[in-house]
């Protein structure tokens, strides 16, 4: 068994590792590293075999007060170490550009090759970047940011155990966290965890930050994103700011992650629940006698008490109603002019095949709007995968319409089809009636029934019309 020494903040043990050959460890990590270690007391071993880390490192991260980024030590004896320090000052003077560094490094006299300065300037410019993100990520002011994702668990429920969804929304600055249990993460569920996070704060910050689920937005077009309408509507009608993460990294929200951690690590363990109802009573009692009062091992400091310094910067909701009983959700008519609401599907007319329409819902109807002009409106159906189609709005209707209007028109009266008598005439009597005198005269008309034949049949001569009068009448 080897003993290890400590010596100036260093470890000896069968290997001596400085602190400048301690490979680098990201804010996120350290970070969570430091809050296992400091709140939940796991041990050195354990966390070094969890992030497959040294435990010297780990120690380390743990017994430092703060993270710091890595910089990468200069190596002795090379023709940049008298000017290491002047580099590290100038760097950030001119937006760390090797170029420029170099040109001034051949002024002092300097031998070495732009490369050497470049591989010199690499790691101090990627230090300072990843100083903003921890920057923006840790010193969020009151107010100003919540940042919101899903965990997935299994709940050992008293007769068998079933998979929940866990929505966490994490106030930035007081660290102060809402859980809730869904069965699932569709965007029914999303919206109305957004609401009781709102009810229970009392407000909501001005922008929230999320990963890129379907439910906030359907990734991006030619370099902008495209948002979830609904979402969307939701975010303008509660009047927060949307934020994404960059893509593929996920942990830039690290604050949510650990709180959704927590409640695995913390809430879970050693409990079993009677039902979904059981589950919500011990998790509202445990959020407010464990969570909203332990030491943050971040701020150092209750949940609850830096929320009291947050509170007042909250945009309040206390006074707005739902979103889902007053916002107007988007809706693109498909082919079979049909929208869909939660899972049902309501006509329009057909003619918006293809077009936006809105859809609010008011005392039980769904009423749907085209451009601020009311199109159609439904009863709301209570079950799922329901069709309520209104016959006027398939184009079936317009031809009925058509119809319709055509048998409104007034026409000429006919007579009976048993009265209508066919009669035969000679083609000489048109050529007569043309104009034409050379031809003979026509036969005469046999005419049986006289008064049989209908006065508005074209095809019989007033006898006081003579033919060169009806000629003239018919050219």
């Amino acid at each position: 068994m080897s003993t290890e020494v400590q010596l100036e903040g260093r470890t000896i043990g069968s290997e001596v590792i400085s602190r400048e050959e301690v490979p680098m460890v990201r804010g996120e990590r350290w970070e969570e590293l430091h809050r296992l270690a400091v709140d939940e007391g796991v041990t050195i071993a354990e966390l070094a075999r969890q992030f497959g880390l040294d435990r010297k490192t780990v120690r380390r991260c743990v017994r430092e007060p703060a993270w710091r980024p890595y910089q990468r030590p200069t190596r002795a004896g090379t023709r940049l170490a008298a000017h290491a320090a002047y580099l590290r000052d100038r760097a950030p003077q001119v937006g760390y550009s090797a170029q420029i560094l170099f040109q001034e490094l051949r002024q002092h006299g300097y031998p070495g090759s732009y490369e050497t300065v470049k591989l010199f300037v690499r790691p101090l410019r990627a230090a300072q970047r990843s100083g903003e993100l921890t920057l923006r990520r840790f010193e969020t002011p009151p107010g100003q940011q919540s940042q919101v994702d899903w965990g997935t668990a299994t709940i050992p429920f008293r007769h068998q155990r079933d998979v929940r969804h866990v929505f966490v929304l994490t106030l930035g600055f007081s660290r102060r966290s809402y859980y809730h249990v869904c069965p699932n993460e569709t965007l029914p569920q999303f919206l109305d965890a957004h609401e009781r996070a709102f009810e229970y704060f009392g407000g909501h910050t001005r922008e929230h930050l999320y990963d890129r689920p379907r439910t906030v937005c359907l990734g991006t077009t030619e370099g902008r994103i495209v948002w979830n309408a609904t979402f969307k509507a939701f975010a303008e009608y509660w009047s927060f700011e949307p934020r994404l993460c960059q893509p593929y990294r996920a942990q830039t929200k690290g604050k949510v992650e650990s709180g959704v951690k927590y409640f695995k690590g913390n809430f879970l363990p050693g409990r079993t629940f009677v039902d979904d109802v059981d589950l919500h009573e011990q998790l509202t009692e445990w959020s407010v006698t464990i969570a909203d009062v332990r030491i943050h091992g971040t701020t150092h400091e209750r949940p609850i008490d830096r929320f009291a310094q947050e509170h007042a910067h909250l945009v309040p909701t206390a006074s707005q109603p739902s979103f889902r009983l007053e916002a107007r959700l988007a809706r693109i008519v498909a082919e079979d002019y049909l929208v869909n609401v939660d899972t049902n599907r309501y006509s329009v007319p057909f003619t918006l095949i293809g077009q936006t329409v809105e859809v609010l819902r008011r005392a039980g109807q769904l009423v749907i709007f085209h451009r601020g002009a009311r199109i159609a409106e439904h009863p709301e159906l209570h079950g799922r995968h329901q069709l309520h189609i209104l016959s006027e709005h398939g184009p079936g209707a317009s031809a009925r319409t058509a119809r319709r209007v055509q048998s409104t028109r007034p026409s000429l009266p006919t007579a009976k089809p048993g009265l209508l008598d066919v009669e035969v005439r000679d083609l000489a009597l048109y050529e007569a009636l043309t104009g034409h005198t050379e031809i003979a005269a026509p036969l005469a008309i046999v005419d049986p029934e006289p008064s049989g034949r209908s006065p508005f049949d074209p095809l019989s001569p007033d006898p006081t019309v003579s033919a060169p009068a009806l000629a003239g009448v018919r050219s």
